[in-house]
């Protein structure tokens, strides 16, 4: 049998493959002529070597199994080759075994050793058959013990390859999440105020309400296709992520939903990544989003400076404090929801940059991140 077969078959089932062994250990230890000349061995010499089928199930019953048929054949006075498999299970209890059955077992075969040495080593020859067999002994119960530490060693790793998998998950799903609130939160608060504006002009200037309409529609599949981009839906190459080039587009929807919208950028897009833009997309679509809900008739400004190694994005509104709907409730107007500031600033964080949300003096509110280009790029290398 091949060896490949042998160990897909180990790992199916243990009993074929020790009994494969067994059955080698008993042919190789019998002798030749030794069943028709000594055929009131054979009972003992299976009683040394056929448990060793069941070695890795019970290797404990199996070892003190075989040490009572050696300490029979010692009774006895008969010296079997056999012998070697109580080494064989000695092994398999240092391995699979616990600490305390193993040293038991390591006690029991050095004290089987000794006497096989005082009963059978040649005149004059005790110290040194004494030492070779506990050389014997020491041997295999080393290498099962560095079979146990080797075991562990493998799972520990594995361990850690599952809890990175599962952390990797985490992280991915937090990530979408992050997506898709930031998608869902600005494009239905951008249809919102076009289907509020479309109701109020429709009857003064139907045209400015036909426009309006059309602009929800295109805010819809816009949305969708975000969404099926942010689960994977879509393919990359043919939908790719939102970046820098994008926010002309997002502050036109945001003046065609009623937020006048300004956007000011200095330094070249060309040198930041791909993941950076579009966590400063999303950052800037988040904070006009809190503002076209939060802070009504303001004025927002998208201001960026990029250079090679940093990004830094600011969003401000002119509210005055008290003009917000929710200013009563003790909200800031454009501040927007915990959930939303606090995405923002996990996006930053990834990045080992720096996050700012408050009041501006005199009225208005604030929204500033700076990214840290290599700490990010750095973060991916070593993930």
């Amino acid at each position: 049998m091949k060896p490949a077969a042998l160990m897909a078959l180990a790992r199916r089932s243990s009993l074929p493959v020790d009994g494969l062994l067994a059955a080698a250990i008993f042919v190789v230890t019998l002798g030749p002529g030794q069943v028709t000349a000594r055929a009131e061995l054979v009972p003992l010499q299976l009683a040394l070597v056929a448990p060793l089928v069941w070695r890795r199930r019970a290797p404990v019953t199996v070892f003190f199994a075989i040490a009572v048929a050696a300490a029979v054949q010692w009774v006895a006075g008969v010296q079997l080759p056999a012998d070697v498999s109580l080494l064989v299970a000695l092994y398999t209890v240092a391995a699979r075994g616990t600490w305390w059955w193993t040293a038991a077992a390591g006690v029991t075969l050095e004290a089987g050793a000794l006497l096989a040495a005082a009963r059978w080593a040649p005149p004059g020859q005790f110290p040194f058959t004494a030492a070779a067999l506990t050389a014997l002994v020491a041997a295999a119960l080393t290498t099962g013990l560095w079979a146990r530490e080797r075991r562990a060693y493998v799972l520990s790793l594995e361990h850690d390859r599952e809890r990175r998998a599962r952390l990797a998950v985490a992280e991915e799903r937090a990530r979408m999440t992050r997506d898709l609130h930031d998608i869902v939160t600005h494009n239905l608060s951008v249809m919102v105020a076009l289907a509020d504006s479309a109701a109020y002009v429709r009857r003064r200037a139907p045209e400015r309400a036909d426009a309006a309409v059309d602009q929800i529609a295109d805010t819809g599949r816009q949305a969708l296709a975000d969404m099926r981009r942010a689960l994977g839906e879509v393919a990359e190459p043919l939908h790719p992520a939102p970046g820098i080039a994008q926010l002309d587009a997002l502050a036109g929807r945001m003046r065609a939903a009623g937020l006048p919208t300004r956007l000011e950028m200095s330094g070249d897009p060309a040198a930041i990544p791909a993941a950076a833009q579009l966590t400063v997309y999303r950052l800037a679509q988040e904070a006009l989003t809190n503002v076209l809900g939060h802070a009504p008739g303001a004025t927002a400004v998208v201001t960026l400076a990029l250079t090679p190694g940093q990004a830094t994005v600011e969003i401000t509104n002119d509210a005055p404090t008290g003009r917000a709907p929710g200013a009563a409730a003790g909200r800031a107007p454009g501040a927007g929801d915990r959930r939303g500031l606090a995405g923002m600033r996990e996006r930053v964080a990834a990045y080992g940059g720096s996050f700012e949300a408050g009041p501006v003096p005199g009225g208005g509110w604030r929204v500033s991140a700076r990214l840290d280009l290599a700490a990010g790029l750095a973060g991916r290398g070593a993930a």
